[in-house]
């Protein structure tokens, strides 16, 4: 007895479609022998988390059964203990004479550390067959390969809001941790979610409407909503519940669920550091939930709680593995995000492939710390030259010109979000050092009163990558502007005056450590430059993105928004030319234009719901069609031979009910194209001084002065003050950055997994 009781402590026993049971990650499952003796021999894959990065002591596991051995004789142990109760035996739809057998189980009880699971065939002789895995698990709180955990960390627990109009309460730890709870609501006439009792009542809520699924079921509009903590995280689930249908667990699979989640991301990045956060990428979403689609996120799925695309891969992988151990398979897992949660879509797309299926970036950038930085970064300096240096008179419209922009207030509204690289709180003149109200003032950086607090930048956010400075103990920072002509192309076209060129160019400085203005020119970190493109946090493109579908759209146009805003057309085409650059062409990403303003994202404009609505739809229908090919082809072959013919390049129109217009999306302005004429796009401050589209370069390369790049003459004096401003030279747009390289691969570990482990000195 003691022994069944240990074992019923270890385990639960899965009954669950076989449709759903399909291999996590879009690789190959982790596998004790080779495919081609799968007859003979046993195979163990882990199918909730990679065998070597497993969480919570517990993992999903499926063992095939060799066609040659009774079932009666299967033994499996975990650890030296025996769990073969755990496993149910399950056979592929259509198969007969035994062949396709196979056993699913969750085995529960794993040690922290290194565990083995061992099946092999009972009996004497020798001979049996046998296999054997190696199952490395790791605390639910984590880390476990995004480098040691940030201090301080705030809890917030008690501010996080479930959805059913409840609190989480204080947390039970110091890594904010919560008991996992689950909790019910309903959909009602108003359009709003209300709490449901659980046990259900016998009568249903009057005002309860019925919602039908994507797979053409008409269920009543119950959501399941799960709510706990994972990685210091807190994450949520969301999922419809049928009360009239067994689950939705794991021995059931509720048919109001079409099979499918959406894992949510959030945007923001500004004081995303050193806070839980209390509030996830909003899995109470109708437009997913309505439809059947699960969803899914975090608190640190929210870049402004968390601005780190390496700790939010890991939190998001964490909380797929326990929304499998809780549902089983999904068919797919789609990636949707603006603003921040595209820098998430993309990354985690690019740098752990499997984790997602295809995404939906919205609002979207490359990436955070440098498709955004750079442009920030210049819009400070810019900003800070025409208020307190220039020599020279400047019109808004001629500064205009060199920042690219379609409207001159985005320089000071980029300047104010270069706060994401300014550790130096409350300056008197500029926005800086934003932390969160829970982050307590003798925790914060001050230069002066507390030289060892925590900075609130991306690159100290980052530090496990970036490594530090021995010195200060600050992160070594991959900025550069050394060798940039700001205004070039303003000069030639006859924007600017050379005058103006001239004494811009002299005074436009860069910033220290602190990021205080000084008169030279930023000077990036090579080790934390070569790191940045080595490990993807310069957006390659060409890892896991180039396999998986990718339907980018503006959902925020604000390019000629009055007051400037950051979210600007550019950046998605900087996306598309690294997908380019990485892997010959970007037929994978479809964009489409048409986004509306902050105002309507907020209020939930129908036009903008409509657009999302279709978006949905077709990533849905592209993922869908893959996942029915079968060949033996590449992930990347299949997914360009399996894109619907309607789901192309084009834009929205503007009115209320929005017209499509089938047109190749590129980088141009009024005058190109129909899109472009209510669309436009406008370059950034790199690209008006020569740079690439792709906005990819740290640090540029130097060449000596051409005077040939100029369509004006200089004099002597002009000259001799040209290379008194450029002592080593100009950027070489024309060649690689220094340090620049390929990403060296993906599933990259700052530790504690010592798997593809990258070390920062």
């Amino acid at each position: 007895m003691p022994q069944q009781s240990r074992r019923k402590r270890l385990c639960l026993v899965i009954i669950i479609s076989v449709s759903l049971l399909m291999t996590i990650f879009g690789l190959s499952p982790a596998v004790a022998k080779k495919e081609s003796k799968a007859d003979k021999e046993f195979e163990i894959l882990t199918l909730s988390a990679k065998p070597d990065l497993v969480s919570g002591g517990d993992v999903l596991i499926r063992i095939n059964v060799p066609k040659t051995v009774p079932l009666h004789q299967v033994r499996v142990e975990l650890n030296g203990t025996d769990v073969s109760d755990v496993f149910r035996l399950m056979r592929d739809e259509g198969k007969q004479n035994n062949r396709n057998r196979f056993m699913i189980g969750l085995l529960d009880g794993l040690k922290i550390g290194s565990n083995v699971l061992f099946v092999r065939a009972n009996g004497q002789g020798k001979g049996r067959p046998s296999a054997e895995l190696q199952i490395v698990n790791y605390p639910i709180t984590g880390p476990m390969f995004s480098g040691v955990h940030e201090d301080p960390f705030i809890c917030q627990t008690e501010q996080f809001e479930i959805g059913n109009g409840e609190t989480l309460g204080e947390p039970l730890d110091e890594a904010c941790s919560v008991l996992r709870r689950v909790d019910y609501v309903y959909r009602s006439t108003e359009n709003i979610f209300k709490p449901l009792a659980y046990p259900f009542p016998d009568a249903l809520p009057g005002d309860l409407v019925y919602t039908t699924t994507t797979e053409g079921k008409s269920v009543p509009y119950i959501v399941k909503l799960e709510t706990g903590t994972i990685n210091r995280s807190i994450y949520q689930t969301a999922i419809l519940d049928d009360p009239d249908q067994p689950g939705p667990d794991l021995w059931s699979v509720d048919s109001a669920w079409n099979g499918r989640i959406v894992y949510k991301f959030g945007g923001g990045c500004r004081g995303g550091w050193y806070v839980q956060g209390n509030t996830t990428g909003g899995v109470l979403d109708d437009l997913m939930l309505s439809q059947g689609f699960a969803t899914a996120s975090a608190s640190l799925n929210v870049f402004g709680n968390n601005c780190n695309d390496l700790l939010c891969a890991e939190t998001m992988m964490m909380v797929k593995e326990r929304f499998i151990e809780s549902y089983g398979m999904p068919r797919y897992t789609i990636g949707w995000g603006c603003s921040g949660g595209s820098y998430q879509t993309h990354q985690i797309g690019d740098n752990y492939p499997g984790l997602l299926d295809g995404i939906v970036p919205q609002c979207s950038f490359p990436d955070v710390g440098f498709g955004t930085i750079h442009t920030l970064a210049d819009s400070r300096l810019l900003e800070n030259y025409y208020e307190n240096n220039a020599g020279v008179a400047w019109t808004e419209e001629e500064l205009r010109a060199v920042s690219g922009f379609g409207v001159f207030n985005s320089i000071p509204n980029l300047s104010d979000g270069a706060a994401r690289i300014d550790p130096v709180p409350n300056r008197p003149d500029r926005l800086s050092a934003e932390f969160k109200p829970d982050v307590p003032e003798d925790l914060r950086y001050d230069p002066d009163a507390n030289p060892s607090g925590a900075r609130a930048t991306v690159y100290d956010h980052t530090v496990n990558v970036y490594g530090k400075d021995p010195v200060t103990g600050f992160a070594l920072r991959p900025l550069d502007n050394v060798g940039i002509q700001y205004g070039l192309e303003a000069l030639n076209s006859g924007q600017i005056t050379k005058e103006q060129f001239l004494d811009l160019n002299e005074k436009i400085g860069g910033f220290d450590i602190d990021a205080n203005y000084i008169a030279e020119r930023t000077l990036a970190n090579l080790d934390a430059t070569r790191r940045a493109y080595e490990t993807g946090r310069m957006l390659s493109g060409g890892a896991g993105l180039k396999s998986i579908p990718i339907l980018d759209f503006d959902l925020l146009y604000t390019d000629l928004v009055e007051g400037g805003d950051i979210h600007m057309k550019f950046q998605h085409f900087s996306t598309r030319e690294r997908l380019i650059k990485a892997n010959g062409h970007a037929d994978n990403q479809i964009m489409w234009s048409g986004g509306g303003t902050i105002t309507d994202l907020i209020l939930g404009s129908p036009r903008l719901q409509f657009i999302l609505r279709e978006a949905l739809a077709k990533i849905d229908h592209w993922i869908a069609n893959i996942e029915l090919d079968k060949s033996d082809d590449p992930q990347s072959v299949k997914v360009l031979r399996n894109k619907p013919n309607d789901l192309v390049d084009g834009c929205w129109t503007k009115e209320d009910v929005p017209t499509f217009i089938d047109e190749p999306q590129f980088f141009g302005g009024v005058g190109t194209s129909v899109c472009n004429n209510i669309y436009p796009a406008f370059p950034f401050p790199r690209m008006v001084a020569g740079g690439p589209l792709a906005n990819d370069i740290v640090k540029c390369q130097i060449k000596e002065i051409d005077y040939s790049d100029y369509s004006v003459g200089f004099t002597d004096d002009e000259k001799a003050r040209l290379g008194s401003i450029f002592p080593t030279g100009v950027c070489d747009w024309s060649l690689p950055g220094v340090e620049q390289r390929q990403l060296i691969g993906t599933w990259l570990s700052f530790g504690p997994s010592p798997v593809n482990f990258y070390k920062v000195e």
